[in-house]
């Protein structure tokens, strides 16, 4: 990983391969970066890519303050011009997902096109009902417990206890100011305002979970493709990554 200074503060990235476009990972609440490894490994083959650590997460530095979608997305944004990468195609899963739409809706020139990955925009009314007790929960001094509990419901490997137990592992740990802060602006910020803004080319790749209100953001954004995978749960860019990657191959075989 290679860690770069923003004013004091450090962001770790993973920048390997060549080619165009450039691709941008972004990885999912209380991720990091190895969350995207096998689309790395994928990838890096015929492109530049680079998977990033966003603040508070990984090897990245978690100053207190605000942890809101913007400020990640101002974070990327400066990540981009930094490494001089020229319109990358950024990939999100779940919270990263968010935070990729905020990065076109609001730093266009930094994005030629996004790959959302069973990101929850728009919510469905379930897993809305679901964030009060959650966010009291990243609250309280149970939130690693309560943490593990949530994101149980949605990573799969249960032939995997070993695999499963490792990814969890990662998801508990963080601190826990960012965790409470990062996850209430996932619901909170504006995700119709800024799909109604986007206008460059998008993807949205669902598990059939129902995180999203697909035909709503169509309508916002009607430039929208969508695809679904099959055969696995939430995190489905690490169970079923093969279907995954065919569907940002298919994706960016259409950019030309």
């Amino acid at each position: 990983m290679r860690l770069l200074d923003r004013d004091g503060l450090r962001l770790a990235v993973d920048d390997v391969g060549s080619g165009e476009p450039p691709l941008v990972f972004v990885h999912p609440w209380s991720g990091d970066h190895a969350f995207f490894e096998p689309q790395v490994a994928h990838f890096s083959r015929r492109h530049r890519v680079v998977s990033v650590d966003l603040r508070g997460h990984g090897a990245s530095d978690a100053p207190l303050g605000d942890y809101s979608m913007e400020t990640f997305a101002g974070d990327l944004a400066w990540i981009v011009r930094t490494l001089e990468l020229d319109r990358p195609v950024v990939v999100g899963h779940s919270m990263g997902g968010v935070i990729a739409l905020a990065l076109g809706a609001l730093h266009p020139e930094s994005v030629r096109a996004l790959v959302l990955l069973d990101a929850p925009l728009l919510p469905s009314a379930p897993l809305l009902a679901a964030v009060p007790g959650l966010q009291q929960g990243m609250e309280s001094p149970a939130y690693r417990e309560v943490t593990r509990q949530f994101q149980g419901q949605f990573v799969g490997f249960a032939d995997e206890p070993a695999r499963r137990e490792r990814i969890l592992d990662v998801l508990v740990s963080g601190p826990q100011h960012v965790k409470a802060s990062s996850l209430r602006h996932v619901f909170e910020s504006d995700h119709a305002a800024w799909a109604a803004s986007y206008r460059s080319p998008v993807l949205y790749v669902g598990s059939g979970g129902g995180f999203a209100d697909l035909e709503s953001l169509v309508k916002l954004c009607p430039q929208l493709q969508v695809s679904e995978t099959s055969g696995s749960g939430h995190f489905h860019q690490l169970e079923v990554p093969d279907q995954v990657n065919a569907a940002i191959e298919h994706f960016l075989a259409s950019l030309g």
